[in-house]
């Protein structure tokens, strides 16, 4: 198996809820909206819609292992870092994701 299919399925073991896509959407624009949060808890409270905060991690490992945001250690942070456009450049110049 390769790298992410093996986070994915850590994700999975603890799950008892999964989100719908609505939500997971959701998430992934606050968080590219705005572009960084100074912690999960003010991202939680920042979202139109009430979530449970379980669903919230749930999400954010997602969207951690796809490699759309950083979640810093020390601080606890959640910053966006996908950039389609730079993705798009690199694979036609021949790089090849990880």
């Amino acid at each position: 198996m390769k790298s992410h299919e093996l986070c994915f399925e850590e994700i999975r073991k603890d799950v008892v809820h999964y989100p719908s896509l609505k939500t997971v959407m959701m998430v992934e624009e606050a968080i590219k909206k705005k572009g960084e949060f100074k912690n999960k808890r003010q991202l939680w409270l920042s979202l139109s819609k009430q979530i449970m905060y379980q669903t919230l991690l749930t999400i954010l490992d997602y969207l951690q292992a796809s490699h759309k945001i950083m979640i810093d250690e020390e601080d606890g942070s959640v910053v966006w870092i996908w950039n389609p456009k730079l993705v798009n450049r690199l694979l036609k110049s021949g790089t090849r994701p990880l």
